[in-house]
């Protein structure tokens, strides 16, 4: 049996099937065959769905921003690394710890 690739829905189609199991005119077995999904996940994203209809009402439903990301400090940390990088792989081949293991 070979195993199918794994899939990615977007949420316009989460939704639609999500509420298809909400509206409870088909049985969760039905709704599988239909969306071609397992019922357990169809079962998730109603539980989802369930948990987080609240905040579409409080207008704290807004998708979050993912902090911005400081670009120098990013550089310089890798920096850093590779200096001390350097300076430990240096430290070993004096050693004799690690002879002849280059990058």
């Amino acid at each position: 049996m070979t195993r199918r690739p794994r899939r990615n829905h977007g949420a316009a189609f989460k939704a639609k099937v999500a509420l298809a199991a909400l509206k409870g005119d088909r049985t969760m077995s039905e709704l599988a065959q239909q969306f071609d999904l397992h019922p357990n996940q169809i079962k998730q994203w109603k539980d989802q769905l369930l948990g987080n209809v609240q905040g579409v009402f409080d207008g704290s439903a807004k998708p979050e921003t993912p902090a911005p990301v400081d670009v120098k400090e990013l550089h310089a940390k890798i920096g850093q690394l590779t200096l001390e990088n350097d300076f430990l792989s240096g430290a070993l081949d004096k050693a004799g710890v690690l002879p002849g293991v280059r990058r």
